[in-house]
């Protein structure tokens, strides 16, 4: 007799509020057969800690792989992570075992899931829970629209170049600049150079007890942050258009 392949389910757990978890994300949760995520050099997972709470209330004792994720801008390291996990995630897929990863934020929108889908879809099931975006869990905290009407609005990251932000920063109303932590001096400098310093909030671990919100970026150090940041950039005097 044939095994049943067990489900790969990419899970998004929010961007630090664990109130901010979905009731779907919560129950695969609890039930999963394995549960999977990323940690750092210190062995901590934010993912995990964000869906501590329904872990501790799991209906089964549940297999746990915790994958090793260098924090580097060089590749190299980080698809040998991935590889190696996949290998392990797809030994309990086999064994017709579902495998819950916990992903911050959405798994399909600047989702580490998205690297493990590419190497697994091809041979297993694969389902994804959304889970509420960074960008999202910002405008909340300011309490103010990402885009209204006609405005346009655009997502980079702290990895662009300085000629793409620049760019967006002069064609698009809003925007949001993610993972901004290592090019939050260069990024404060392009707000300056486009003359939108004015339009732009910072933010950093959003929904969790270190959060730190700046709206008069003027106040902010031109040194690196951490990596859950970004900027959130809207015209200040919005018309109707």
């Amino acid at each position: 007799m044939n095994l049943v392949k067990g489900r790969f389910i990419g899970v998004g757990v929010g961007p630090g509020d664990p109130e901010l978890l979905t009731v779907k994300a919560w129950r695969l949760i609890q039930s999963a057969d394995v549960i999977s995520y990323l940690v750092n050099d210190r062995g901590d997972s934010q993912a995990r800690d964000i869906a501590s709470l329904a872990l501790e209330s799991a209906t089964a004792a549940q297999i746990e792989i915790p994958v090793p994720m260098p924090m580097l801008t060089e590749r190299s390291a980080a698809n040998q992570a991935y590889d190696q996990a996949a290998l392990e995630i797809s030994a309990r897929l086999e064994q017709g075992l579902d495998v819950v990863f916990l992903c911050e934020g959405d798994p399909l929108f600047f989702g580490s899931f998205s690297y493990l889908l590419e190497r697994l879809q091809d041979r297993f099931g694969c389902e994804v829970v959304p889970g509420i975006t960074s960008v999202n869990a910002a405008a909340a905290t300011l309490v103010q629209p990402l885009t209204m009407l006609k405005e346009s609005f655009a997502v980079l990251s702290g990895r662009h170049t300085d000629a793409q932000i620049l760019h967006a920063l002069q064609q698009h109303d809003s925007l949001v600049i993610m993972k901004a932590g290592q090019a939050r001096p260069r990024i404060l400098a392009l707000l300056q150079q486009s003359g939108r310093s004015g339009d732009a909030c910072y933010l950093e671990y959003i929904g969790r007890e270190n959060q730190r919100v700046v709206t008069d970026i003027s106040e902010l150090e031109a040194k690196r942050g951490p990596y859950f940041s970004l900027f959130v950039i809207n015209r200040r005097e919005r018309q109707s258009r």
